[in-house]
């Protein structure tokens, strides 16, 4: 599955959608967003349980995902609510300017 983010503030993934649902077990994240100091820098960035849940279609296709992410350590708390963390994630390439 790919996650693409469109915005992104102190490390929490606010607005995303799915570019290719297949294999939600191995989700990578990509991030098209403006990054601004503090928002990306030492530390994952954290993706909502719940948005995640939404995006594969509800809680009993995700719920053997989320029981792998949880013991693999990447269901963290973050101000109370469950998230999973993107340690690694891509930045998605800009386009040149046209000429």
């Amino acid at each position: 599955m790919r996650i693409r983010a469109l915005s992104v503030f102190e490390h929490v993934v606010y607005h995303c959608w799915v570019v290719d649902p297949t294999d939600p077990e191995r989700p990578k994240l990509e991030v098209d967003a403006l990054l601004r100091e503090g928002d990306a820098d030492n530390g994952p960035l954290l993706l909502s349980v719940a948005d995640y849940i939404t995006m594969v279609g509800g809680l009993e296709n995700a719920r053997v995902c989320l029981d792998r992410f949880r013991s693999d350590g990447r269901i963290v708390d973050h101000l109370g609510v469950a998230h999973l963390s993107f340690p690694l994630w891509t930045p998605v390439a800009e386009d040149p300017e046209p000429t």
